[in-house]
């Protein structure tokens, strides 16, 4: 068998692009982070009037954090 010279070989480099996944992706900005914080704070106020005993202001504060500024967070570009 005949040793092969690694010196004589040619080597050759490729460069390969890195393709980022064609997918959705979440971008937040400010005004996304603005609506979370919002919407956590709802949320919160809502289970103190909770806990204080509002049967009423308790469940709409709720329903506006739940259901209406954390969704228009994380769904807003």
């Amino acid at each position: 068998m005949k040793k092969q010279d690694v010196r004589s070989q040619k080597t050759v480099k490729v460069k390969t692009a890195v393709k980022t996944p064609a997918g959705p992706q979440l971008a937040f900005k400010r005004k996304n982070y603005i609506l979370l914080g919002a919407g956590l704070l709802t949320i919160i106020a809502g289970f103190i009037s909770l806990s204080a005993g509002s049967i009423t202001l308790a469940p709409i504060l709720l329903v506006a954090g739940y259901c209406v500024l954390i969704p228009l967070a994380l769904l807003l570009k």
